[in-house]
């Protein structure tokens, strides 16, 4: 297996392998688990990613505003996915999922190109893209090969208080135009989830109801009666 250190991340060289690796597919159904900043300790964050996992969240996202070192949290928590067996997603940052060899990149509005995306990291990189209130950019989204549409905020969100609203509508035009999966993000709790996945979403996702809790296993496991048992 040749290695290369070419790649710099932060001012740092990584080591990343030339031989392909097979990324996760993107799940189908379930909860989807965002880090919050909260924790205090990398190893901390990644105790609290381990139990979301075991309460059953069927993807993670790595998302980190303010971390010192983004790099070693973000392999701490994609060994805890890897052990799982479920997708680690990096939140705006193409470089690093390039860097720890994630399974894919969320992109907001100022993230850069699908098209881009897909040339570092890949075919089978899960690429995700917040389209917000518009059907219109998920379907831009979607012909320049987004593996997933996210729409968001639904309700009022301790994470992103001031986010424009998003509009059940939206998903309903969404679930009738698009082929892609829908994710649903923004205040989302066990209470109010299933009127966003009966309006089309096939995943949720959440921050504070799991990581903002005292308790993320049992609070990430409150989410699952909500979705359809697997065949």
């Amino acid at each position: 297996m040749l290695i290369d250190v070419s790649c710099i991340y932060n001012g740092r060289a990584t080591l990343n392998t030339k031989k392909a690796k097979h990324k996760m597919i993107f799940p189908l159904s379930g909860l989807y688990a965002i880090t919050a900043e909260h924790h205090s300790t990398p190893e901390q964050l990644a105790q609290a990613v381990n139990a979301a996992l075991r309460g059953g969240a069927k993807l993670i996202q790595y998302r980190a505003k303010s971390a010192h070192d983004r790099l070693a949290e973000a392999r701490l928590v994609l060994a805890e996915c890897r052990a799982a067996g479920v997708p680690l997603i990096i939140n705006d940052d193409v470089e690093l999922a390039f860097a720890i060899n994630a399974d894919g990149v969320h992109l907001g509005k100022d993230d850069g190109s699908v098209q881009q995306a897909r040339e570092r990291l890949g075919q089978g990189a899960i690429i995700g893209v917040s389209c917000y209130d518009s059907v219109e950019r998920a379907l831009e989204a979607q012909a320049q090969g987004a593996s997933y549409a996210a729409f968001g905020r639904f309700f009022p969100s301790a994470s992103k208080p001031n986010a424009p609203c998003a509009h059940l509508e939206t998903l309903i035009e969404a679930k009738r135009k698009l082929s892609i999966p829908l994710v649903a993000i923004g205040g989302i709790t066990p209470d109010n989830g299933k009127t966003l996945l009966n309006a089309g979403a096939d995943m949720l996702a959440v921050i504070d109801a799991v990581f903002g809790t005292d308790d993320p296993e049992r609070a990430a496991a409150a989410f699952q009666p909500l979705f359809p048992c697997p065949l």
